[in-house]
């Protein structure tokens, strides 16, 4: 399943890092729809916001249906024949949606049958390994090209930063009874876990890995349904490390929830570039977060550092945990 993210990057930058080519080859950046919504957050839930693209033609009739919009939808999806005054009156839990059953659950078919595909936009997701002892949380998300930057370029430059995470999803419109503004949401698409990953949790989101895949899902006037679903696969090409318990409450927001932790205090580790990438871009989105900004961020409560001060950075905490002896590896499972 996929019941937590982390979509940290601040709207500006989100656009730049959805770039893509339309029909005509031309290289275009998402027009945003309701910018003022969206929320930066390592730690979105259920039922909270988040940004997803779709196909401009969803809200206006006659552009053309390979041009892209970014959106912030509430993440769980409201089916557009639903009666009651209050989407919270849905009594069952849609914010996944498994791939087997979407073409025959009335909640999600007649959306899909409809063209409502979108993408789910985050850094990456959360999964908690049932152990022993508890559960233990992981970070999922793309490997990181080699040259992506510290720190983002600004303005129209190509891209360089954080490559996001794109999963597959369904949307839908419900409009209040009576008087009411239109609410849009979303659910994420599962699949059976790859094998990398499978040892976490028998199921992930539905990942579409490339802009090719990406097009295809959202273009619904020229990609029909039968064809659009042939995309929902698991892939292999993902990277994931365990993370804190401190991502565990939903109210806890700041880097650390992503910040690779160790298991086994004794085990000897290596650096690899995946993060490399990690704390690179742990310390660029610590110093242009939003967030940080508008002073809204919690303060630094790390519970695995010992001696924590307000001044440090996420960054700065992972050097003191990374020690001399190297980073943290990103965990490939091996039998």
């Amino acid at each position: 399943m996929c019941g937590r993210t982390a979509c940290s990057l601040a709207a500006d930058n989100l656009r730049r890092a959805c770039a893509y080519r339309d029909s005509r080859g031309q290289l275009r950046q998402p027009e945003w729809v309701r910018r003022e919504r969206y929320q930066p957050s390592y730690n979105k839930g259920p039922q909270s916001s988040g940004p997803v693209l779709l196909s401009r033609r969803h809200l206006h009739q006659d552009a053309d249906s390979s041009e892209r919009v970014l959106m912030d939808m509430r993440w769980g999806l409201v089916p557009s024949w639903f009666k009651q005054d209050n989407p919270s009156k849905l009594q069952f839990n849609t914010s996944n949606c498994r791939s087997d059953t979407m073409l025959s659950k009335s909640s999600y078919k007649g959306a899909l049958l409809k063209g409502k595909r979108c993408v789910v936009l985050a850094d990456g997701f959360y999964e908690w390994q049932q152990q022993s002892g508890g559960k233990q949380p992981y970070f999922i998300y793309f490997p990181q090209p080699k040259d992506t930057m510290d720190k983002e370029t600004e303005g129209n430059e190509e891209w360089k930063g954080w490559r996001l995470l794109t999963m597959a999803g369904i949307f839908d419109c419900w409009k209040p009874p009576g008087e009411g503004e239109m609410l849009y949401t979303y659910t994420i698409i599962t699949v059976d876990a790859s094998k990398d990953v499978s040892f976490i949790h028998n199921r992930q989101g539905a990942i579409l890995d490339g802009d090719e895949a990406i097009g295809k899902w959202l273009d619904f006037a020229e990609v029909p349904t039968q064809e659009a679903v042939k995309l929902i696969q698991p892939t292999e090409n993902i990277v994931f490390h365990p993370v804190s318990t401190f991502v565990n409450n939903i109210r806890n927001n700041t880097p650390e929830c992503v910040a690779p932790v160790e298991l086994g205090a004794k085990k000897e580790v290596k650096a690899t570039p995946n993060n490399k990438v990690m704390l690179g871009w742990l310390k660029s989105s610590q110093e242009g977060s939003p967030q940080k900004k508008e002073n809204d961020l919690p303060k630094w409560t790390s519970h695995f550092i010992h001696t924590p001060s307000p001044k440090k950075t996420s960054a700065d905490v992972l050097q003191q945990w990374l020690g001399k002896q190297g980073q943290p590896p990103v965990k490939k499972h091996k039998a």
